[in-house]
């Protein structure tokens, strides 16, 4: 089966994008082989807003990798190179996760990331911690949130920028 994976960049004080949305503060890491990770996904999960803030470059999309956007507001017939998905997102990833293919990549945000999480669809969540403060934004795990349990299976520091990647498994 295949795995939900929440890959994200991550302020040291929990923040996935800054109070505007914004990314600028993400460091790209040259010791980290992004041709590698992206290669390790076939399929990527978006909310609206991080749509939206994606959508000005490549509509959206990521080369190679069909795209889920969970949207009640977007029309599917305004993006036909992806599928929105408005509802029964449960009953869509779970049939998503059982068809065969590379791995799922829960790319943003934190709403969605908190509504899969909860509902046992996410695998595991791996967090590479970018050594800034942002003092506010969107955190990684919106209130109002239930607990999830983490169990720790790797962890890497890259002494170039700071960044610590973690990778943990949801425990279920």
């Amino acid at each position: 089966m295949r795995r939900v994976r929440y890959s994200v960049a991550m302020s040291l004080d929990g923040y996935i994008a800054g109070p505007k949305g914004e990314a600028d503060w993400i460091i790209m890491d040259p010791e980290i082989d992004f041709g590698a990770l992206f290669n390790q996904f076939d399929t990527i999960l978006v909310g609206r807003r991080t749509f939206e803030g994606m959508a000005g470059g490549g509509g959206g999309t990521m080369p190679g990798m069909k795209t889920f956007v969970f949207s009640r507001t977007l029309q599917q017939s305004d993006y036909p190179k992806l599928t929105i998905v408005a509802e029964k997102e449960k009953e869509t990833l779970a049939a998503l996760k059982n068809k065969p293919g590379k791995d799922i990549w829960l790319f943003g945000g934190g709403s969605l990331f908190r509504s899969l999480a909860q509902a046992g669809l996410v695998d595991s969540v791996e967090v590479a911690v970018v050594p800034v403060l942002l003092g506010g934004g969107l955190p990684l795990f919106p209130p109002p949130a239930q607990q999830v349990k983490l169990k720790l299976k790797s962890h890497k520091a890259y002494s170039k920028t700071g960044i610590v990647a973690l990778e943990y498994a949801v425990q279920r």
